[in-house]
């Protein structure tokens, strides 16, 4: 395994494996023995760095989520698992009630909703501290001070280490990072949006969100990742959730444009000249950028998991780099 660090203050910074394991889907559509599989093999080849939310899964029973932290809760519990591990999580986007959905009815960002949001993830999680802790999606309801001042309280009081950011227009977390630091607090250091080597149309709005598909990174947030050497970029659902190389998982219908075509025909070359899957060489183009990006990649199955943890090794030439990032 490789690693990197995330977070500027020596007291709070870590050093990550280069590929982040996604926990979505664990205690709710994958099972708790798969679940513990993936976790202990991940473990053992030297991952840690685990990505979760406290929405997480709720529109798999129409609840509101909590099933992916209580699941590594008992995993850290019954593995003896302690601060080795870096588990990230999100606040923001529970629903506030069952049956309901984060796009119409979301817990938002107010410093009341922040304080007892992560309360509940420290108990779910089973820890004293929250190592990385999200924004996970747009409030415009609330004043971007009193949400700062309301993460920047959990990290003077310790029961988070870093904070993050998550599908937020470029301006909102600039303005956030700025009232930080104009206070002396601590600001968003970790970006996680949707990232991949295809690259979805900006003129089509995801279903996730309506409002420009706030979701994706887009030029100008590589821009602002380029430019401000603090920050790293967590890029989430990198292998677009099987479509690179399932034939029953075709890449989503914002992605049908002519880039795609070309982009996926280098692909495929340079996946045969590598000897490499698909997948490996997206996640190793990510491992690899010049820009600080860690892929996270979910994985349902040991065999899906062994398929991504190879990529780490997978060093791709400059040519080949080349290649990929000017196909269009």
């Amino acid at each position: 395994m490789r690693y990197r660090t995330i977070g500027s203050d020596p007291a709070t910074r870590r050093e990550v494996s280069v590929l982040a394991l996604g926990a979505m889907l664990f205690g709710s559509l994958t099972d708790e023995k798969t679940s513990f599989a993936v976790l202990d093999r991940y473990v053992e080849a030297g991952g840690n760095f685990i990505d979760t939310s406290d929405n997480y899964a709720f529109w798999t029973d129409g609840g509101q989520g909590g099933q992916s932290e209580e699941l590594l809760g008992r995993w850290r519990r019954s593995r003896g698992i302690g601060d080795e591990i870096v588990i990230a999580t999100k606040l923001g986007a529970r629903p506030l009630a069952p049956g309901t959905s984060f796009t119409d009815n979301p817990e938002g960002l107010s410093a009341q909703v922040i304080r007892e949001a992560s309360e509940r993830s420290r108990e779910r999680l089973g820890v004293e501290r929250i190592d990385l802790l999200y924004a996970h999606i747009e409030d415009r309801g609330v004043e971007p001070r009193e949400t700062v001042e309301a993460f920047a309280g959990l990290v003077a009081e310790g029961s988070v280490a870093l904070l993050g950011v998550s599908n937020h227009a470029v301006w909102r977390v600039e303005r956030a990072r700025a009232l930080a630091t104009a206070a002396g607090l601590p600001g968003y250091e970790v970006l996680q949006y949707h990232h991949s080597l295809l690259r979805p149309r900006a003129d089509v709005p995801s279903g996730l969100f309506p409002e420009g598909g706030l979701g994706a990174a887009t030029g100008e947030l590589l821009s602002y990742l380029g430019a401000e050497p603090g920050l790293t970029l967590v890029a989430y659902s990198p292998l677009l959730g099987g479509g690179y190389g399932r034939s029953d998982k075709p890449v989503p219908s914002d992605y049908d444009h002519p880039g795609t075509a070309a982009r996926m025909a280098v692909l495929r070359e340079v996946a045969k000249e590598s000897g490499a899957t698909l997948n490996q060489v997206v996640l190793a183009w990510q491992i690899g950028a010049d820009l600080p990006v860690i892929p996270l990649a979910g994985a349902s199955s040991v065999a899906q998991l062994e398929e991504n943890l190879a990529a780490v090794d997978l060093e791709l030439t400059p040519d080949q780099r080349t290649r990929l990032d000017e196909a269009h």
